[in-house]
């Protein structure tokens, strides 16, 4: 597999249209992360039926931006390099708009504009930002997955246990309701929590939250990930 941290800032995705730049992005997270990309998950999250998933997918692999065969759906190198910019570009619009929007809208806001940056706009923003290793929800830009390596899923905690969210994960982001509910919580990065509750057999965990509780299904949970405090 091809080396998603390796960065080709001078690749060309003008190309490339707005809706293949939104498949690649998310089949960039999913092989990132190791998870088989199935075409059921692409259609839930982009919200379109399955055979426009499928034919979208032949398009791809048409253009050499992705393999199918019984290994299973993989980025090829351009796709990679493509998917990594489409990556970079949404981020650095959620920075620039970070003082301006409340932080659950910024994912939306961003996949609106992620488009039509051009590489040098990408280059001049990535510098006044001062070069960012995350984004506003704590996810790595290409080339800096070693920033968050450490941190846990929630999910994976046990009552009394003290950390700081760090990060709500790329497929979390595509959940706009629940973006709102970990805004209205503080259920953001950088703030500490301590868990007060697992319930195993419905499958929840409550943190504490300057001092609020709030519950959580696992579902959600394994989507956000922490740092333990000493």
């Amino acid at each position: 597999m091809t080396d998603p941290t390796t960065i080709d800032k001078n690749t060309d995705i003008s190309d490339l249209s707005a809706t293949i730049q939104d498949y690649l992005s998310l089949i960039y997270v999913m092989e990132r992360d190791e998870e088989p990309i199935v075409g059921a998950k692409l259609a839930e999250l982009l919200e379109v039926t399955p055979p426009t998933v499928a034919n979208t997918l032949k398009r791809m692999t048409r253009d050499g931006l992705i393999t199918m065969d019984k290994k299973g759906t993989h980025l090829t190198e351009r796709g990679w390099d493509a998917a990594r910019v489409v990556m970079r570009r949404h981020m650095l619009m959620e920075w620039m708009m970070v003082k301006t929007l409340p932080w659950s809208k910024l994912h939306e806001e961003a996949h609106q504009l992620e488009h039509a940056i051009s590489s040098m706009a990408e280059e001049a923003l990535d510098e006044q930002l001062g070069n960012p290793k995350t984004c506003p929800h704590g996810n790595p830009l290409p080339g800096f997955e070693d920033v968050v390596k450490d941190w846990i899923p929630l999910s994976e905690l046990e009552v009394g246990q003290k950390v700081i969210i760090r990060r709500i994960h790329e497929l979390a982001e595509e959940n706009a309701p629940l973006l709102s509910f970990l805004a209205e919580n503080k259920v953001l990065p950088n703030t500490e929590a301590t868990v007060s509750e697992v319930l195993s057999f419905n499958e929840t965990i409550t943190i504490e939250v300057n001092g609020q509780p709030v519950s959580l299904g696992n579902i959600s949970a394994q989507y956000i990930f922490v740092e333990l405090r000493d």
